[in-house]
């Protein structure tokens, strides 16, 4: 490259002395009359003119060359640098289907500007979790996760996440989100994208008032199952997430909480009184034929039943809106209903975390910040999947009512907790809950069974 410039700079100096020889400077000697008549020197000067043409043309012509051929190069050299090279390094991203296809896009973007190839996996939500634990240490899993902000605890506790820096981008993102993917080291642990809370989602044609109390809630069950609605108000058999929020309203709680408002794993409150309070309430909806013993309602399920009006309410998230839409049945969100006290739903947070085992990180952190921390990256988020956003300025333009009605049941939610041991809480709680689905045991013994099954879990896993 360097020899073909000397040749493009050589040729230029030749062509600048060449004009210079033919070109006007100084004035002609004039000619004497009684010398060599006109056409005799008219020959010599035109011999002298063809030659200086010719020279100026054909260096001219080697400078053009050289030069193209000069900047072809410089065009082509730069062209690979930004091409993925050879054997160079990818950076692998495991995500869901909803939000893939927008990393599918930021992927070419990067390519271009750093020459690293992407790979965007995508996977069910609900297998990425376990399958980067098992991936993760072997070297074969992804260098950046899309995951829940709880699931930190037990992947730190296995040495599989390292830091995450936004930057200078801090302040964009809500702090509750934020807060949620800071660890009780004090250091974050995952980029926020979305905040998602549940509610209480009922049918405007049965029931016209919005229920505040879970008391409340059972009395229209009587009324509306009187009056041949199959259900008044429905949930989902086993499922703990779904109960926090009426375990909450009457007390109860999974973690009681430090001074710091940190979770403190040494008290867990699966049979505190609050939480034995809720189970009798939940037990009592079943001794009175409001809801079917054993019937063992999916998600599914009870999905189906609110949209074809034979389930006057529900407790559900905004993943459920398009379904109700689209189902046609009226509906109004509101907050979960309180009992003796708010019910709280846990709040959670998904976001993008960095493997510690990646040899990447630098580029994992360096499109994090670049290119997911954008106004123009968490719009395409929220277009695609809308859900509260954990960027500010897109969560501040949200104007679906439905998803500002989560977002005010959402003001007294608790962040899930993520701490370790909160993996090993989720198999004896639900078992509890399924005990008092099933007729199985009394609030008391399903929720001292729980307590027992979910310390022996915590205790085996230190």
């Amino acid at each position: 490259m360097r020899n073909k410039l000397m040749i493009v700079i050589s040729a230029l100096l030749v062509v600048s002395m060449l004009l210079a020889a033919c070109g006007g400077g100084a004035e002609p000697t004039p000619v004497p009359p009684t010398a060599v008549p006109p056409t005799a020197t008219a020959a010599p000067a035109a011999a002298t003119e063809a030659p200086t043409e010719a020279v100026t043309e054909a260096a001219t012509e080697a400078a053009t060359e050289a030069a193209t051929e000069a900047a072809t190069e410089a065009a082509t050299e730069a062209a690979a640098a930004a091409a993925p090279a050879a054997g160079g390094p990818t950076l692998t991203i495991w995500a869901d289907e909803q939000r893939a296809p927008v990393l599918e896009t930021l992927s070419k973007k990067f390519t271009d500007a750093y020459g690293v190839n992407v790979n965007i996996v995508q996977k069910g939500f609900g297998n990425l979790r376990s399958d980067f634990v098992v991936a993760a240490p072997t070297g074969e899993g992804p260098d950046i996760l899309l995951g829940s902000h709880d699931w930190i605890g037990e992947l730190i506790a296995s040495g599989l996440l390292a830091p995450v820096d936004l930057g200078d981008k801090a302040a964009s993102f809500a702090s509750n989100s934020v807060a949620a993917f800071t660890y009780p080291d004090g250091k974050l642990y995952g980029m926020p994208q979305a905040v998602e809370n549940i509610a209480l989602i009922y049918n405007t044609d049965l029931i016209t008032t919005t229920p505040t109390t879970f008391d409340e809630l059972k009395t229209l069950s009587k009324d509306l199952k009187a009056a041949g609605t199959k259900y008044g108000f429905l949930r989902q058999a086993g499922d703990p997430y779904h109960f926090a929020p009426i375990q909450t309203a009457f007390g109860g709680y999974i973690f009681g909480k430090n001074a710091d408002g940190s979770y403190n794993a040494a008290d867990l409150g699966l049979n505190s009184a609050g939480t034995v309070a809720a189970l009798e309430w939940y037990a009592s909806m079943y001794a009175d034929g409001l809801l079917d013993t054993g019937a063992n309602i999916s998600g599914d399920l009870m999905g189906s039943a609110f949209q074809n009006g034979d389930a006057a309410a529900i407790i559900t998230g905004p993943w459920a809106l398009n379904a109700i839409r689209e189902s046609g049945v009226p509906y109004a969100v509101a907050p979960i209903p309180a009992g003796t006290e708010a019910g709280r739903p846990f709040m959670g947070v998904q976001g993008f975390m960095v493997n510690s085992f990646s040899k990447n990180q630098l580029l994992a952190q360096t499109f994090l910040q670049e290119f997911v921390a954008t106004d123009e990256t968490m719009q395409a988020f929220f277009d695609r999947d809308p859900r509260v956003s954990a960027w500010t300025s897109v969560a501040e333009k949200i104007a679906d009512p439905d998803l500002k009605a989560f977002m005010e049941a959402g003001k007294v939610a608790d962040p899930m907790p993520n701490i370790p041991q909160m993996s090993a809480v989720w198999q004896g709680w639900g078992d509890a809950i399924t005990l008092i689905d099933n007729g199985k045991a009394t609030p008391q013994e399903a929720a001292d069974q729980a307590q027992k099954q979910v310390e022996t879990a915590i205790a085996g896993s230190k």
